[in-house]
């Protein structure tokens, strides 16, 4: 296997396009084609966030199997932290004008409404664990941070052999909270580090510490198998979303975060990705993988501007929701502005892309050298 895989980092720049096709939601509530068609979007876009929980997770054991693991977490828990806190930065002021703006509109409290949102935002549990006090699109940074260090405590503990185990057993508590709801109901929140990340990490770690890399011979069966799990999520998504809840097809938008079908996707193409680390390195895709989470990061500002755009014109009677033309536009819109804001924030030097994204370190830092 070569030093570097190719293959993984051009699957950030796709993938992350996917986790924003999740968010934009095109074509729904346009009529029922168009409720298909997203619910098509969102199934096979279900890879995305998994992808880089065992991404992150392989990567730790990679980069630990011959060095101290704290001191790799720490680093990881600051950059984490960091682009956290520079996506809280962009976050804020445009949540908080359209929430602003929506009480003008509606008549009410301007400061009750301030008060509440900043009570919201500074919620200690939502704010440190979840990541949702202020978009809920920025839990994924809590949960990668809350995730490596569940992975860390169990091998600390001295039980390495049991990560996977122990994280499955979670996991299934949150399939059962998530999307198999008909069978228990679970009364708290799934979808965070515990109950979804932990998992997925765990089985990063997990692929590289048990050599489970497949040679470049078997790339082929390992394709074969994702094109499998990607109808095999579609077949269970339908069933679930359609046939068992006696909803007709197209009806509306069933889209659970995961399923059982998801574990398989994302296992066999994170393998297939590493049966052929090669893959894609002719072209721009692997150094495009490292915006990947700056977009992450700044789109929920850029896709809350574009929103707040279409909530306006549509109160001006025009009904833009309905055009086709904005359902096209609005999730590369969306990418394209995100990346601008990460480049022009570097730029200002108020993140340093590949280094700090403490807001404003690096220009404090240049001031001080001078």
């Amino acid at each position: 296997m070569t030093n570097r895989i190719y293959s993984i980092d051009a699957m950030r720049i796709i993938a992350i396009a996917f986790v924003v096709l999740i968010h934009t939601d095109p074509f729904q509530g346009v009529n029922e084609y168009g409720n298909m068609i997203n619910f098509g979007t969102k199934t096979v876009s279900r890879f995305a966030v998994p992808f880089f929980f065992i991404t992150s997770g392989y990567f730790f054991a990679l980069k630990t199997a011959h060095r101290d693991s704290a001191t790799y977490l720490t680093k990881r828990a600051i950059k984490l932290v960091s682009l956290y806190l520079f996506g809280l930065v962009l976050t804020i002021p445009p949540f908080f004008g359209v929430e602003l703006t929506r009480a003008e509109l509606s008549g009410q409290s301007l400061r009750a409404t301030a008060v509440s949102s900043a009570i919201q935002y500074l919620n200690p549990v939502e704010l440190v664990y979840y990541g949702t006090s202020v978009s809920e699109i920025l839990w994924f940074l809590p949960a990668l941070l809350f995730s490596l260090f569940f992975v860390y405590l169990v091998i600390v503990i001295g039980k390495p052999r049991y990560v996977l185990p122990v994280a499955v057993c979670f996991h299934l508590v949150g399939l059962l909270g998530s999307t198999y709801t008909m069978f228990v109901d679970v009364p708290f929140e799934i979808r965070d580090a515990l109950f979804f990340g932990f998992f997925y990490t765990s089985l990063g770690h997990t692929i590289y510490t048990r050599g489970w890399e497949a040679s470049k011979e078997k790339s082929r069966l390992l394709f074969g198998l994702v094109v499998l799990f990607v109808v095999l999520q579609f077949v269970e998504f339908y069933l679930l979303g359609y046939p068992l809840r006696g909803e007709p097809f197209g009806s509306y938008v069933y889209a659970p975060s995961y399923g059982i079908s998801t574990v398989l996707l994302s296992t066999s193409l994170f393998l297939f990705l590493l049966s052929w680390p090669t893959l894609l390195a002719d072209t721009p895709l692997p150094a495009w993988g490292t915006y990947a989470v700056g977009i992450y990061v700044t789109h929920p500002s850029v896709f809350a501007i574009l929103r707040a755009m279409r909530d306006s014109l549509e109160s001006m009677s025009y009904p833009i929701d309905w055009m086709i033309v904005w359902h096209l536009i609005s999730t590369p819109t969306t990418i394209i502005g995100a990346l601008a804001v990460y480049l022009l924030a570097h730029r200002l030097r108020l993140i340093e892309i590949g280094g700090s994204h403490f807001p404003g370190e690096p220009w404090l830092r240049k001031r001080r050298s001078n």
